[in-house]
């Protein structure tokens, strides 16, 4: 078993999803208060288990016989739902731990939200519950099911309707009434669900513990989950690592952004990466979809649901008009599915089967087939087994809710893709919902829209993607550990310290006169370039602090009296250590590297093209932690101005190799120093041609006890 399999498994869980019997702790007799709704629920759901009402004021609560108190119930529950007011609480959550409780929800809200006298309260309660071993939910969330066991916890109005039989999606959300949202839309979508559950203010039990259990569940098949905020992004990996593993999708809405901190004040890297673009990164390394709207995370769910993901991104796709398949074609292009042309023997064999037809992908099948629906059978056998394609989109308008050509529509499609239900079969039509549902019964995926059709086909291809790459590892070697030095770092000192840890800058030397400043330039070799040194002027530019182009001896000793007497005037309390004076460096593309500590997830490493155009056009690729050689291509690729290091426009091809070389030192380092160091800033570096490598013309290093 894998290291991460074998992490340790939230407790408690078992009880909570899956009780043998339940107190409800302040139940009423009314089934519509929200103390007498999840009474009801258990009852309509025909829970198998026991329930113990518990109320001091009454004897029978919803036909069931109460309790006066938790310590009269006759067993040890394994769950507690308690439907008190926050006064009440304390003594609540004490009964639940002298009792010997499970697990227990809290639904009262007045906590964490409401200021500090809430959130004293709030870590009170969790303190008891840690102390007495009770798996606490919320407070102020709407609680849990396991559809299954027929166990409804919870007072959401989203099971109103109907209530979950026991599919394989699991829904986790931070926001009660988001999570039920997402439910009642997923029942809209013929999609069924196994586990719900409301995390709340997170006093016990948060998002991540809950992905981590669902993810070893053998029954959950996808989750879907929803947070505004992640507190222990350690708990976060374990989770998403152990659904990674057991290659089991997560979508993520994940809500909220926020700038990057003091930091950015200084430097261009803090202010490139957000805490929303850390998120994605994150995301991404860990193989999670990361959902913007609600219909998406719907749409994919309900993807997923089938669980089959496509080996790769090419698509086939079968029309009865030539309008529907531009449009296919146009959204395919938009994410990058492959809309690859058929072999001629395939060819052949369409112009065979379909003589009015198109013979290519995508195929148009005009109308011909209405009178001969093997030709639809034919088509798809084709467009599988010969085309080889990953996924195939049918787009037939509303013609399958016609009573005359439906059900022979079905079959024939059925009968196509029979050998291949390894693989999506999407289809694009209207028809009334009892229609829709025979059709996703005979095995197909069925969406109304060509752009949603194709955005659900994508993101299963992310997925696939997400659980063929490896997980990122921590890693890093301990002989990247240096020393650095106290207080605020100048650029020299900045160079000095990353240059030991292997990142390459020009031929430099740090002079204190004009006389100096001319040797050193006529040593290193006209012409040079010409830079203030100071730890307390990390933006150089700005105050005139760098000459290029200095062509001799005489000019680097003006230049040498010219840039001290600059900083003099625009910062007269700076400290000013002398002027760097260093080579030229050759042309090459400008990129900016760096890495900043994020407050949750720590070191982050960043690539950006175009050097003051990655700040400008927000051209960047990020990463959490330190990244491998293959992360690193992938950031890099995944950047616009990649093209301007493969030869555009007939320029020679960039150092791409040693610009990966450079991303996974830099990462490793900042990992090294996450302890000491806020952020690392190369901008620029310039990539030389292919096989001589990168150089970093300027550094800026921020300790963490630098920034306020």
């Amino acid at each position: 078993m894998s290291a991460v399999l074998s992490s340790p498994v939230p407790t408690g869980f078992e009880q909570a999803f899956r009780p043998r019997s339940v107190a409800v702790i302040g139940a009423s007799d009314d089934p519509g208060r929200i103390s007498g709704r999840a009474l009801h629920y258990l009852r309509r759901a025909g829970y198998r288990g026991r329930v113990h009402p518990v109320n001091h004021k009454r004897t029978t609560v919803q036909g069931l016989p109460a309790y006066p108190s938790l310590d009269a119930v006759p067993e040890v529950p394994d769950m507690a739902l308690i439907a008190l007011p926050s006064r009440l609480l304390k003594q609540a959550v004490a009964d639940c731990v002298a009792k010997g409780v499970g697990a227990a929800v809290i639904y009262a809200a007045g906590f964490a939200e409401t200021g500090e006298e809430g959130q004293a309260l709030q870590e009170e309660l969790a303190e008891m519950a840690r102390q007495g071993n009770l798996r606490l939910f919320g407070p102020n969330c709407l609680g849990l099911l396991h559809a299954a066991s027929g166990f409804i916890g919870t007072f959401s109005s989203a099971f109103d309707e109907a209530i979950p039989t026991g599919g394989n999606v699991a829904v986790v959300s931070q926001s009660g009434a988001y999570g039920g949202h997402l439910a009642y839309l997923c029942r809209r979508r013929n999609i069924d669900i196994g586990y719900w559950v409301s995390t709340g203010n997170e006093a016990g039990t948060d998002v991540a513990d809950c992905v981590h259990w669902l993810a070893l569940q053998d029954d959950v098949s996808v989750i879907l989950a929803y947070a505004e905020g992640v507190r222990d992004a350690d708990r976060l990996r374990t989770a998403l690592a152990v659904a990674h593993e057991r290659r089991k999708p997560v979508v993520f809405m994940k809500v909220g952004s926020s700038d990057a901190g003091a930091v950015a004040a200084r430097s261009h890297t803090a202010s490139l990466v957000g805490s929303d673009s850390v998120y994605d990164a994150f995301f991404r390394q860990y193989g999670v979809h990361r959902a913007r709207t609600t219909q998406e995370q719907v749409d994919l769910a309900y993807a997923c649901s089938r669980g089959v993901l496509p080996a790769g991104r090419r698509l086939g796709v079968v029309t009865v008009s030539g309008g529907f398949g531009v449009q296919l074609c146009d959204a395919a292009e938009r994410y990058g599915l492959d809309v690859a042309g058929l072999p001629e023997e395939a060819r052949a064999r369409l112009r065979e089967i379909n003589p009015m037809g198109s013979d290519d992908n995508p195929c148009d099948t005009t109308a011909g087939w209405l009178n001969d629906m093997s030709l639809i059978t034919d088509t798809y056998r084709v467009m599988y087994a010969q085309g080889g394609y990953d996924s195939v989109i049918g787009s037939f308008t509303m013609l399958p809710d016609s009573p005359t050509y439906g059900e022979g529509i079905k079959e024939a499609i059925r009968k196509g893709t029979s050998d291949f239900m390894d693989r999506p079969t999407v289809l694009c039509m209207e028809a009334r919902p009892e229609v829709v549902r025979s059709y996703e019964e005979a095995g197909f995926l069925v969406y109304d829209d060509s752009e949603r059709a194709v955005a659900a086909l994508d993101g299963l291809a992310r997925l696939r993607e997400g659980f063929e790459r490896p997980l990122p590892s921590s890693a890093v070697p301990p002989a990247l550990r240096r020393e650095v030095p106290a207080g605020p770092l100048s650029e020299a000192a900045a160079q000095r310290l990353l240059a030991s840890a292997g990142v390459p800058f020009p031929a430099s030397r740090v002079v204190t006169s004009a006389a100096e400043a001319a040797d050193a330039a006529a040593e290193t070799g006209f012409p040079v370039v010409m830079k203030i040194v100071s730890p307390d002027i990390p933006h150089k530019t700005e105050i005139g602090g760098v000459l290029l182009g200095v062509a001799d001896a005489r000019a680097a000793a003006a230049g040498f009296t010219a840039l001290t007497g600059r900083a003099a005037a625009a910062c007269p309390g700076a400290r000013v250590e002398g002027v760097l004076v260093a080579r030229t460096a050759p042309r090459g593309v400008e990129v900016i590297v760096g890495a900043r500590r994020d407050p949750v997830f720590g070191p982050v490493v960043l690539f950006g093209t175009g050097g003051v155009r990655a700040e400008l056009f927000r051209d960047v690729a990020t990463r959490v932690g330190a990244v491998d050689r293959d992360e690193a291509l992938r950031m890099i690729a995944e950047t616009r101005g990649h093209a301007l290091l493969t030869g555009f426009r007939g320029a020679p091809e960039a150092d791409v190799d040693a610009l990966a070389d450079l991303l996974v030192t830099l990462s490793a380092f900042a990992v090294a120093h996450a302890d000491r160091i806020e952020a690392v800033e190369l901008n620029p570096v310039v990539v030389l041609e292919a096989g001589r490598g990168v150089l970093a013309l300027d550094a800026l290093v921020v300790e963490r006890e630098a920034v306020s």
